[in-house]
């Protein structure tokens, strides 16, 4: 439930913005009788099927990320902290990488990468 939480805490809150403009609009009255009930549950059920859509994506990618890592091959993660030059971080085992958890992290290098926000080259 936490990683549920951390990968997918954005996409709730969007959540729940779409669920209150859902529940105002289909609140007014013009709209008709059953509005309320049939507008609430089709965007529920749409919000839960790609939220857990994007999770199940995320999760599967993570353990790719992982399992390649893991077999010395070399994984790119994207850096967020220098958005002109050098986009993209090569991590690799004999670079002195190691995996904690799902978290990138290096001596030679200030900052961790999480293994959602990585690929398998």
């Amino acid at each position: 439930m936490e990683k549920f939480l951390e990968l997918e805490g954005g996409y709730l809150f969007i959540s729940f913005v779409i669920l209150a403009v859902t529940l105002f609009v289909t609140t007014r009255p013009f709209m008709s009788k059953g509005a309320l009930k049939k507008g609430m549950m089709w965007v529920i059920l749409v919000l839960s099927f790609f939220i857990g859509l994007h999770f199940k994506m995320t999760t599967d990618r993570m353990n790719d990320v992982k399992t390649a890592f893991n077999e010395g091959k070399t994984v790119i993660c994207e850096s967020r902290a220098l958005r002109k030059v050098a986009q993209s971080v090569n991590i690799d085992k004999n670079r002195e990488w190691s995996l904690e958890g799902d978290i990138f992290t290096s001596p030679n290098y200030s900052r961790p990468f999480h293994s959602a926000r990585c690929i398998v080259k």
